[in-house]
């Protein structure tokens, strides 16, 4: 018997940065198929071309042995092939009715596969309302409701409540014993031997290693995911320079979401690395300590004061300064460079309500040597490369001073080059006594540029580690809930 699905040699860039480079992928019918990867593999890339959300650059793919271009999600679905995607994939101001609608879902089917589920759902209810667990079930169940042949499940699990994962364990079984298909994406390590058939990894866009769950364990794909390994003489430790008294302690963050319990300090002059896999709640976790969101329990305590964010204002005005991992939420992207890096120095430029322009040409000028930041298409930042960019929305914070940088996935898509610029800056800013708190996806920056590291794993703070020896291989399996 041929296979259900052939993905042969798929490429996608997005620019100069590379998602996919040479992807295969195959799944025989009636399997459960895991597809594996660390942050940035390829894995959710690979799914948005599977079922139409983008299109490939090169490659091909087959479904029962004939060549398939999905031009949506929905005629995905039509042609028998079902995403769950990584996030719910509904219209939150409008009610669950009106989106089922919207995927032309048959109502009467959805129904019978929510009480199929253990659930029971108001199709009148506004999708804001529904919290995060249900709402991963409400996609699991109209997936279902279009009689899949496959199924594509991208970390679903990883919002569920044990109960609930549970559930979706049965019906991929289930699902599985009717002779479809199911392709699984999880980062919980345990679930891939108990479920899974067979194990396709990902590396930098690239498949590395596919295997029968017989053949191979749990080391063996977290091998196949690292790749080679740094070496020591790239680490770097500083921790003996850290002041004993901490600038920031956090103690029991919630987020009535991921964040169950959360416990850190991090000290002046101190670089603390973040690590999470995708789902663990790292992204809540700055924005609490951002003042974009409040938190649901627990305090927070700067300078040995506890406070209180109702605003990004209130964070920036103690001296902590957030630079997001969207680079396009932090630019004015139609606006100079100029503009950019003065924006929130305004206020004290100001004389009688008119910018002083020695001052702000000043203070520009000295972040973008210090930069080094190219100004040849200095007119619209949107014209800058994405490290440029970076530069830029970092460079605005150092032009107008913190205590503290947060920095979410800082060097993300940018190249080597700029990489280690962006390294050196921010070892100089711990230099001169600066703290920066650093989420990032490459397991490689924490020994080249922190302190410590600490591991989010299900909500929790899973290990501390000196920098020093945390290399890849240790961080990623606390990651996963290993050590």
């Amino acid at each position: 018997m041929g296979n259900l699905l052939e993905i042969r040699a798929v490429a996608k860039n997005y620019g100069p940065v590379v998602a996919l480079r040479n992807a295969n992928f195959t799944v025989a019918p009636g399997e459960i198929h895991a597809l594996m990867g660390a942050n940035g593999a390829g894995k959710s890339t690979l799914v948005k071309i599977l079922t139409g959300v983008i299109s490939g650059d090169a490659g091909t793919i087959k479904l029962n042995g004939e060549e398939i271009h999905f031009t949506s999600p929905d005629n995905a679905r039509k042609n028998g092939v079902a995403p769950v995607f990584q996030d719910p994939a509904l219209i939150p101001d409008l009610s669950l009715r009106r989106n089922l609608r919207l995927t032309n879902t048959n109502i009467a089917k959805f129904e019978e596969k929510i009480a199929y589920l253990g659930l029971k759902i108001n199709l009148e209810e506004q999708v804001s309302r529904i919290e995060l667990p249900i709402l991963r079930m409400i996609d699991l169940a109209r997936a279902l409701a279009h009689d899949p042949k496959l199924l594509i499940l991208d970390e679903i699990t990883a919002a569920l409540p044990a109960n609930l994962a549970e559930v979706v364990i049965r019906v991929m079984n289930e699902e599985k014993a009717r002779g479809n298909s199911v392709v699984f994406i999880s980062h919980r390590l345990s679930e891939i031997g108990e479920i899974c058939d067979r194990v396709t990894v990902l590396r930098d866009g690239i498949d590395v290693d596919s295997f029968n769950t017989s053949e191979g364990d749990e080391d063996r794909i977290v091998s196949a995911m690292l790749g080679s390994k740094i070496t020591s003489a790239e680490s770097k430790n500083r921790s003996a320079s850290i002041s004993k008294e901490p600038l920031l302690t956090v103690r029991g963050i919630k987020d009535g979401d991921k964040l169950v319990n959360i416990d850190f300090e991090i000290y002046p002059g101190e670089i603390l690395g973040i690590v999470a896999l995708e789902g663990q709640g790292q992204d809540s976790l700055f924005d609490i300590l951002a003042g974009e969101v409040s938190a649901k329990a627990g305090e927070i305590h700067f300078s040995n004061k506890k406070v209180d964010f109702s605003h990004p204002a209130d964070a920036i005005k103690l001296g902590i300064s957030y630079v997001p991992g969207d680079r396009k939420t932090a630019l004015l992207p139609q606006r100079s460079i100029r503009e950019n890096l003065a924006l929130t120095k305004f206020r004290k430029l100001r004389s009688w309500n008119w910018i002083n322009q020695k001052n702000e040409d000043s203070l520009v000028d000295k972040a973008v040597s210090n930069l080094e930041i190219d100004t040849r298409a200095s007119s619209q930042v949107k014209q800058l490369s994405g490290g440029n960019q970076q530069k830029v929305t970092i460079g605005r914070w150092i032009t107008t001073g913190f205590d503290l940088l947060l920095c979410f996935d800082p060097t993300r898509g940018i190249d080597v080059g700029t990489k280690n610029q962006i390294y050196k800056l921010l070892s100089g800013l711990s230099a001169e006594g600066k703290s920066v708190l650093l989420f990032t996806s490459e397991l490689r920056e924490v020994q080249l540029v922190c302190d410590r590291a600490i591991v989010l794993y299900n909500g929790k703070v899973q290990g501390v580690f000196d920098a020093a020896k945390a290399d890849e291989e240790l961080l990623l399996n606390a990651a996963y809930g290993r050590n």
